[in-house]
């Protein structure tokens, strides 16, 4: 069973497992300064709650949209300033970069689809698949 949450004082290995990511993923973080790393209190094992799991899925989901860690830190760092006007500029720019990435998408597909249409109804000689590929 997949624990949904951390409990309020984990080890890393329970943070990784909690958020779905491993434990070099939780320490690449906190040295690109998205994940702070908590104390160790008397030489203890370090300890992480339920924000650090929070913390980690927005990493995730807002990889997953497309934003660099760069991108990320900023807005980590911009919710803390409460600076929405330069988050929404951010997720705006990720918009336009999405719409252009959807748009050269459609195009590709729009060619092989052109292209496998043409190679059904040749029935001899070179596919035409084939050679569109050969040429770039």
């Amino acid at each position: 069973m997949v624990r949904n949450q951390a409990k309020n004082s984990d080890t890393i290995g329970g943070l990784a497992k909690a958020a779905g990511v491993g434990v070099e993923t939780v320490r690449y973080y906190q040295r690109r300064g998205l994940l702070p790393e908590p104390a160790r209190p008397h030489g203890e094992v370090r300890r992480y709650g339920d924000e650090d799991v929070r913390r980690l899925r927005f990493i995730r989901s807002a990889q997953a949209a497309g934003f660099t860690l760069n991108e990320i830190k900023e807005l980590i760092d911009l919710d803390a300033s409460d600076d929405r006007a330069r988050a929404r500029e951010l997720a705006q720019a990720r918009v336009a970069a999405l719409d252009e990435k959807i748009a050269e998408m459609r195009d590709a597909r729009d060619a092989l689809a052109g292209l496998a249409e043409a190679c059904a109804g040749k029935r001899s000689g070179p596919c035409p698949i084939l050679t569109a590929f050969d040429e770039r």
